[in-house]
């Protein structure tokens, strides 16, 4: 039974972090540096597509799709297998899910680790990857999702409040960034296999509109973080 409170006592809440002027900006630094220095990026990407591609896999589960295989290639681009109807609103919100899916895990992880929800949220972030593991369908997926389940795992475990925090601020930046990023991509080199590409063909709903809903959820989390950083702004 040791085992199981030693469990217990890491999915626990804790009170609010108090972060300083110094910490905040040093956290958003990492952040701004991940997104913006190219060999850094390269790798990071991988990370966003992979909650891109989480974001197709859990909203096709609600929508009662089955989640059957999960992949990520080299350029950063990916894609999750649902099976279900080929048409229908289950498969066009299961489609539409990608691209806001990071901003949104973004804006949960930051308020998450502002209110003292860190441990609780790795948890559930920890079981959603184990999850996926059984569904992945090529190496590289394979090592990146090992990889955050090694990083995340170590973070869980050692359930040190403040680095979690720390780590959950970083990411959650790092995800509503990149999440613009995926979208600048997809907007200015559009392809036929795209998901906005995809949603205008099960849809007739042109692919501007599909961009633009992309853009306003993204706008929105970014607005959402925006007020849980300055509600705890030191002074």
């Amino acid at each position: 039974m040791e085992i199981w409170s030693e469990v217990a006592v890491r999915v626990q809440p804790t009170s609010a972090v108090q972060l300083d002027r110094t910490t905040l900006l040093i956290i958003l630094a990492v952040s701004l540096a991940i997104i913006g220095i190219a060999p850094v990026w390269r790798a990071a990407r991988l990370g966003v597509t992979f909650v891109h591609e989480l974001g197709h896999a859990v909203v096709g589960i609600a929508c009662g799709r089955t989640f059957t295989a999960f992949v990520l290639r080299p350029d950063a681009s990916g894609h999750a297998v649902t099976r279900g109807p080929s048409r229908g609103v289950g498969r066009a919100v299961t489609t539409w899910a990608g691209y806001p899916a990071p901003a949104i895990v973004g804006a949960g992880l930051v308020a998450a680790a502002l209110r003292g929800w860190a441990a609780p949220v790795l948890t559930v972030i920890l079981l959603i990857t184990l999850v996926a593991l059984v569904r992945v369908r090529s190496f590289l997926t394979a090592l990146v999702t090992l990889a955050v389940l090694a990083g995340l795992g170590a973070l869980w475990w050692l359930r040190a409040d403040d680095l979690q925090a720390w780590a959950l601020l970083a990411v959650g930046g790092t995800l509503v960034v990149g999440a613009w990023r995926h979208l600048g991509a997809v907007v200015t080199g559009p392809s036929s296999g795209s998901d906005p590409a995809v949603l205008a063909a099960l849809t007739r709903v042109p692919v501007l509109v599909w961009n633009a809903s992309f853009a306003l959820v993204c706008g929105l989390a970014t607005w959402f973080v925006v007020l849980q950083v300055r509600a705890v702004w030191p002074g």
